[in-house]
């Protein structure tokens, strides 16, 4: 059975005439001469998927015979690969077709020229993967010397590592397919690209949205507007998809190639975002695209859907794909399943005029091979500085490489927001993002509040074990600290999963107490290795989460309560087994809510009962303004001395948000590290 089997770029799908080359390749290191090994392509020589499983490998040899159709026979053979890491060279029949530097991006070689007559042909791919990653885009691949930031780093993913496939074209083809919603969101924006030695006048055709444009074609670029009668809006309610056939008539033949996009438009309005003309309140979370047996590829297709599927059902709306161009068929099920995505490209490790260059190698493909895709609402560039030696403020170099690298982005995507170094010193930006770790709920709450409403403009952020420094919003004098949407884009707290739940719940129901804040993006999704933030473990199952749903933390309508919580199992400390907390409402759907707020007990990290329990106070909410206080009153069941207080806020018969506390009449300090201990 063929690995990897679907066709691997749907936004420019030519599907219609190609072969997959993915399964077993002959493979050696460049210090072996004979190919006595095999791996299976199209997984990294360090997974177990591989075959191979070799560690710190800095070059290694792929070869593979294979047979071209005869039903291809006058067309262009063309030989693609996804994304081999990091620089490969390739030869056919031992003539060299393409040399490609840059482990993400893909890239293609005509091979016509290089074929024998007839029989086998012989693909040979050296590949380089240089341990010392830091001047080269690696992401979280680990790197010898070592990273600054090494320890948020995973096993390397080296060699072929996405799909390598074959396709017949005419010597003159589209090379390219752009579809942009237009601004009116009334028709679909279509620039094909035509290549190829035929002149004269050329016929191209448009097939989508119930129109057919025919054009001619005298140059290399064509536009035309496809008008769409009644449209119906991309959004994650509502995923509606535009296809679009190009078919283009040339004397070296016929070339058809299919893609798509949706109909919707993000928006930056003052410190809002807006989709489809409606206030987005991002809620999203982290995914770093590893896997436990393949790396950085899935192990298959499935496993692309079931990721998004699982953020879904935990009550996020974004993932951000992070520092990794992500598989083009993850972004096809987003769009078709309607999950917003943060793209952004891999990291460099350390600053130079080789890295930087490295990095913005990757800006241009990545808005060509992914504009189509619907679902992208955030381009991302930068991250904390990698790449930029954690100094952008102190370095004007470093503040121009991320002002340049906006500048590219926004040249060939103006349409979407972009981030330019995500995390902290902003030099020119969308959206103010900040990323912030704190293990204690107070200071949490407070920094929160002092970040969004102005009165604080830096943080603290933990570099290493004792190197704990102040970084600002702005990295910049020119970059405004006001007037745009503010977002956080990574939180978290807490060293078991217990602790990781309960961080979860209070972190997220502050930042919901903020009307101003645009979003946030939770760390993270899945453990990876060492790593264990996750929400879920590396193999994607459940964890223990004390009973916290996080579906019911994420969900567009949530309860705030006017508590500090102490300590997870002792949110709240009563001297009586009568307690009272007030209650608030946030809101994000379209229209206002309201409803009694209910209550119920279970014993601590208790799950939430099936019934909401006891009716309460009447609230009432509008979208995206915190509403006033109710006060919810509630005992104690007799003979407990703690408990979880469950709160629902029941609407029309319907449980539309839930939250809990965990109350305490145990008054005494907390021991050492464990919350739950006694004198």
């Amino acid at each position: 059975m063929t690995p990897r089997a679907e066709y691997p770029r749907p936004h420019f799908d030519r599907s219609h005439t190609w072969s997959s080359l993915n399964g077993d390749w002959d493979f050696r290191a460049d210090t072996e001469q004979d190919w006595t090994r095999t791996i299976t392509v199209p997984f990294a020589w360090e997974t177990p998927a591989s075959g191979i499983e070799a560690h710190w490998l800095p070059v290694a040899w792929y070869r593979r015979r294979i047979s071209v159709p005869a039903a291809w026979a006058g067309q262009r053979i063309v030989l693609h690969f996804g994304a081999v890491h990091h620089e490969a060279t390739v030869w056919v029949n031992d003539t060299e077709v393409v040399t490609h530097r840059g482990g993400y991006t893909p890239f293609e070689a005509d091979i016509t020229a290089a074929l024998r007559p007839e029989g086998e042909q012989e693909i040979v791919v050296r590949v380089s993967a240089p341990l010392d990653k830091r001047e080269i885009a690696h992401g979280k691949q680990r790197s010898i010397p070592r990273d600054d930031f090494d320890g948020v780093c995973f096993t390397p993913s080296s060699g072929i590592w996405q799909s390598v496939w074959l396709e017949a074209r005419p010597a003159t083809y589209v090379a390219a397919l752009k579809l942009r919603p237009s601004e009116g969101l009334d028709a679909i924006e279509a620039e094909v690209s035509v290549a190829g030695p035929a002149g004269g006048t050329l016929r191209l055709t448009l097939r989508g949205t119930g129109t057919t444009v025919e054009l001619p074609v005298t140059a290399g670029v064509v536009r035309a507007d496809l008008l769409v009668a009644e449209p119906r809006l991309w959004s994650p309610e509502d995923p509606h998809l535009y296809h679009v056939d190009a078919e283009l008539v040339s004397p070296d033949g016929t070339d058809r190639v299919a893609g798509y996009t949706g109909l919707r438009r993000v928006e930056v309005i003052g410190e809002d975002l807006y989709l489809n003309g409606r206030r987005l309140f991002v809620r999203g979370v982290l995914d770093q695209g590893y896997w436990p047996r393949t790396g950085i590829t899935p192990p298959d297709d499935a496993a692309l859907r079931h990721d998004i599927e699982l953020a879904a059902a935990l009550g996020y709306n974004l993932v951000r794909k992070h520092l990794k161009l992500e598989d083009p068929r993850f972004l096809h099920h987003a769009d078709v399943l309607g999950m917003l995505v943060w793209a952004e490209p891999a990291a460099t490790g350390r600053f130079s005029a080789e890295s930087v260059a490295a990095f913005e190698e990757q800006i241009a493909p990545m808005a060509e091979r992914d504009g189509n895709s619907p679902a992208i609402v955030i381009w991302g560039l930068y991250n904390e500085e990698w790449g930029l030696d954690w100094d952008i403020p102190g370095d004007p170099a470093k503040q121009e490489a991320t002002a340049r690298a906006y500048d590219l982005l926004k040249a060939l995507d103006p349409t979407r927001p972009a981030v330019d170094n995500s995390g902290w010193e902003h030099v020119k930006t969308d959206l103010l993002d900040w990323h912030y770790y704190d293990e204690s709920a107070a200071s949490w709450a407070s920094t929160l509040a002092r970040l969004v409403d102005g009165e604080q403009d830096d943080f603290p952020v933990r570099l290493g074990p004792d190197y704990v420094v102040r970084k600002k919003l702005a990295g910049a004098p020119g970059q405004p600290l006001r007037g745009l949407p503010n977002l956080n884009s990574e939180y978290g707290g807490g060293h078991t999963s217990v602790q990781r739940a309960w961080h979860l719940r209070w972190q997220t129901q502050e930042m919901r107490r903020h009307d101003r804040l645009a979003g946030y993006v939770y760390t993270e999704l899945y453990d990876i290795e060492h790593e264990s933030a996750g929400l879920l473990d590396f193999e994607r199952r459940a964890k223990d989460l004390a009973g916290v749903d996080p579906a019911d933390v994420n969900a567009t309508t949530t309860l705030v309560l006017d508590v500090v919580p102490v300590a997870p199992g002792r949110d709240l400390v009563s001297e009586s087994r009568e307690v009272s907390v007030p209650v608030r409402v946030s809101h994000h759907g379209a229209e206002p809510v309201n409803g009694h707020l209910h209550t119920a007990w279970t014993p601590v990290l208790g799950a939430t009962p099936g019934a909401p329990g006891d009716e309460g106070p009447w609230i009432e909410a509008k979208p995206f303004l915190l509403s006033g206080a109710a006060e919810v009153r509630a005992e104690l069941p007799a003979g407990w001395t703690s408990g979880r207080l469950h709160v629902a806020l029941v609407s029309d018969g319907a449980v539309v948000a839930r939250s809990a506390v965990d109350v305490d009449t145990f008054t005494g300090h907390v021991i050492g590290d464990d919350p739950l201990a006694r004198p």
